[in-house]
């Protein structure tokens, strides 16, 4: 018995409630697949501006307890040059390292000769800045310039704060790794936009030679590794612990990932947003399989007597009813998939913007396909859809034969 052509005619002689259904259905997968896609977006644009906009690179390697004790005995827990020397060697010969880069953090007071306000800045390389941003648009970190060993990009809210513009100077006071004041004139050659409200007032970027003048320390804080590939990330952290550890080093390589706590929030956030509204969608998909299959079953009563009067056994019947609700969840995520490329074409053409919380950027919205959820998606609904079928199914065809043949 072919119960695929079988279960496909039946389809069509019940043609309002199998439409009603697989609207239900359609709908419910393409809410599915145009949220996952939406996240998938939002999830990728946020690690390349934790990789690429914010400097991060994909490892950063520093001395065990630097977070932890680093501001109480800072020198104890930096590299020094001959540390630099031997550390350098070992992770730029990794096969996946694209670019090693010293990083240094500071903070202290900034002023405009008449104000002045506190400042947290990264003291960078500048000719690897341009290598760690890649091909990301977006700019949050600021241009200087290799020939420029005192000039500085500020945040444009700490430019506003102090009336500060490009080709203007200030000064910057901030104390040694000793704990002595230290304080250097610098140029403001850029300003830029950090993209977070919480730092776009007191963030500024500098070049990492003039860091270490204003630490009075020939080193760097911790090390920055970009690799060819994000992919890489666990397994470059593993390799790398171990062979830095052989050479007799005590530090720890964190992720881009574990650094950059607002990704992590923001995906914890969709994540659970994701989970209620798939629980959702399934529980009216569902209902309205169960409701469709209960009545089908209830109609066809006569029809199933006849069946099994024939010779076909319960399983049969079961198996019958099976693949017609199995058919249906196929041909409504069909519609579904088609209804979600239409609409994603629809959105990603449309231009529409918007500026997220917590963010001073404007952001497009886009929305990309998220394969591996649609598919678990569709799965998903297929197995609860013949699992909805199953129990009226069952419950019928127990029924005696003489029962079912009666039933009016």
């Amino acid at each position: 018995m072919n119960y695929f052509a079988i279960g496909f005619r039946n389809i069509l002689k019940n043609r309002r409630r199998s439409i009603v259904t697989l609207i239900s259905v359609g709908f419910g997968f393409a809410t599915i697949s145009l949220f996952a896609g939406y996240i998938k977006n939002v999830y990728s644009g946020l690690a390349r501006q934790a990789i690429q906009g914010e400097l991060l690179g994909h490892l950063t390697v520093m001395k065990s307890g630097l977070r932890t004790e680093g501001k109480l005995h800072p020198e104890k827990y930096m590299f020094s040059k001959k540390e630099l020397d031997r550390v350098v060697p070992i992770l730029q010969q990794y096969p996946h390292t694209v670019l090693v880069t010293p990083r240094m953090s500071i903070s202290g007071m900034v002023s405009n000769g008449t104000a002045s306000t506190i400042f947290v800045g990264e003291g960078v390389v500048p000719a690897d800045v341009k290598k760690l941003q890649g091909d990301f648009q977006r700019k949050l970190a600021g241009d200087l310039k290799p020939d420029n060993p005192i000039g500085v990009a500020t945040a444009e809210e700490l430019g506003k704060i102090l009336n500060l513009k490009r080709g203007d100077s200030a000064a910057l006071l901030v104390s040694t790794v000793t704990g002595q004041a230290n304080a250097l004139d610098v140029d403001i050659i850029d300003t830029f936009n950090t993209g977070n409200i919480g730092t776009n007032d007191k963030f500024m970027y500098l070049p990492f030679e003039l860091a270490k003048s204003l630490y009075d320390i020939d080193g760097a804080e911790r090390l920055i590794v970009l690799l060819d590939d994000k992919a890489f990330t666990d397994q470059a952290r593993t390799e790398l612990t171990a062979e830095l550890k052989k050479a007799g080093f005590d530090v720890e390589l964190k992720t881009w990932l574990e650094l950059s706590s607002f990704y992590t929030q923001v995906k914890r956030m969709f994540d659970m947003i994701f989970a209620f509204i798939f629980s959702n969608v399934f529980i009216v998909v569902v209902m309205s399989i169960v409701n469709s299959m209960s009545m089908t079953v209830v109609e066809r009563t006569r029809e199933i007597g006849t069946l099994r009067s024939m010779g076909l056994r319960r399983s049969g019947i079961v198996r019958l009813f099976a693949t017609e609700a199995f058919l249906l969840v196929a041909l409504g995520c069909a519609g579904g998939l088609l209804f979600t490329l239409l609409v994603r074409l629809a959105v990603n053409s449309a231009g529409i913007t918007y500026t997220p919380p917590n963010s001073s950027n404007v952001v497009r919205l886009m929305v990309d396909l998220d394969v591996p959820r649609m598919a678990r998606a569709g799965l998903m609904l297929s197995v609860l859809g013949i699992a909805a079928a199953l129990f009226p199914a069952r419950a019928a065809a127990r029924k005696p034969i003489i029962d079912s043949l009666g039933h009016v």
